[in-house]
């Protein structure tokens, strides 16, 4: 590792000044950015450490749930709270990592980690969101975990994260703070798609910090289900998963949100197909339909084209189970 300067604020409003003006970098739980430097794929010149920070709370807030940034994942997904109102959430939680890891990992950490793409650890080969315009050599290269919707030239990347999958299907609101102040970024706008800067992830301006991430007031009640499919059934990444949350009336498909991890450089939501769930039957043929809008968006690469099949296949059962009211079990990888 590089040298580096190391301050400990107590207060958000130091944090942000600690941050500013230089290569620096909030630091928690500090399990992805440690690898990261490790690696040296990240180089700060100052670690800010905000583990002082008031930020460690699960609380009310209009209606809903207000979860501070440095809460843990492991405290998240057993929280009583979140297990009644949010389930779907506590499920993507346990979903990811090991148990060791969810226990230092912070929500906002979990938020703003980085992909796996090999290329990207990789210091000895190009890698656009490392080093822009060096290019991307999992285009056409070993792309078999790469992303499938939403890619640009520059970059065709993963976003890693399970707990952003659910948090996106819930339609959650990140509160940010930073030198001009306070704001609120919605959840499907706070992560980004390559386009021509895959070396920017987030919305966040330069010298912000999460603050917490805000659970609107609603319920689904027993109609929600997080579904992983992955290489192995621990510690792996998903090459594709689903969260899902609806409302029925009867049979008949009132509102319906789904999210899709492990295909794009950003939990995935496709707004014609939530639309066309709308007053359709709860069945099986509905459910392949809207699958069916969702890939023909997709853009496959030359040794993911199997994610294609396998996003239609787990959307459909996802949204199956949603509807059942049977969540996915923790010992269940079968593909529909």
């Amino acid at each position: 590792m590089n040298r580096f300067d190391y301050v400990r604020p107590e207060t958000v409003a130091d944090a942000v000044k600690a941050v500013a003006g230089g290569n620096a970098r909030f630091i928690a739980g500090g399990t992805n950015l440690v690898d990261l430097m490790k690696y040296n794929v990240e180089q700060p010149g100052r670690l800010v450490d905000i583990t002082r920070l008031p930020l460690d709370a699960i609380a009310a807030r209009d209606g809903g749930l207000s979860i501070g940034a440095l809460v843990t994942n492991s405290t998240v997904a057993y929280d009583a709270q979140v297990k009644e109102r949010y389930p779907l959430l506590a499920s993507a939680i346990l979903a990811g990592a090991s148990g060791q890891l969810r226990n230092a990992a912070t929500t906002g950490g979990n938020l703003n980690q980085r992909t796996r793409c090999y290329y990207f650890y990789d210091e000895a080969t190009p890698c656009n969101k490392r080093l822009p315009g060096s290019g991307c050599p999992a285009i056409g290269g070993v792309n078999r975990i790469h992303a499938i919707f939403g890619t640009s030239p520059s970059c065709i990347a993963t976003h890693p994260s399970d707990m952003c999958v659910g948090l996106a299907a819930l339609d959650a609101v990140v509160r940010v703070a930073g030198p001009e102040g306070e704001r609120t970024i919605p959840f499907a706008e706070y992560h980004r798609l390559p386009e021509d800067n895959p070396e920017r992830d987030t919305t966040l301006k330069p010298g912000e910090i999460v603050l917490s991430v805000d659970l609107p007031d609603e319920t689904f009640g027993p109609h929600h289900t997080y579904l992983k499919l992955r290489d192995r059934l621990s510690y792996a990444f998903a090459l594709v998963s689903v969260a899902a949350v609806m409302t029925l009336d009867g049979d008949t498909i009132r509102s319906a949100r789904f999210a899709l991890g492990g295909v794009a450089h950003k939990p995935w939501r496709d707004r014609e197909a939530e639309a066309f769930l709308a007053g359709k039957p709860a069945t099986q043929e509905t459910f392949a339909a809207a699958a069916n809008i969702v890939v023909a968006a997709a853009q496959p690469q030359s040794e993911n084209a199997f994610k294609v099949e396998l996003t239609r296949r787990a959307l459909v059962r996802g949204l199956s189970q949603a509807a059942a009211g049977t969540p996915q079990s923790q010992s269940d990888k079968r593909i529909a």
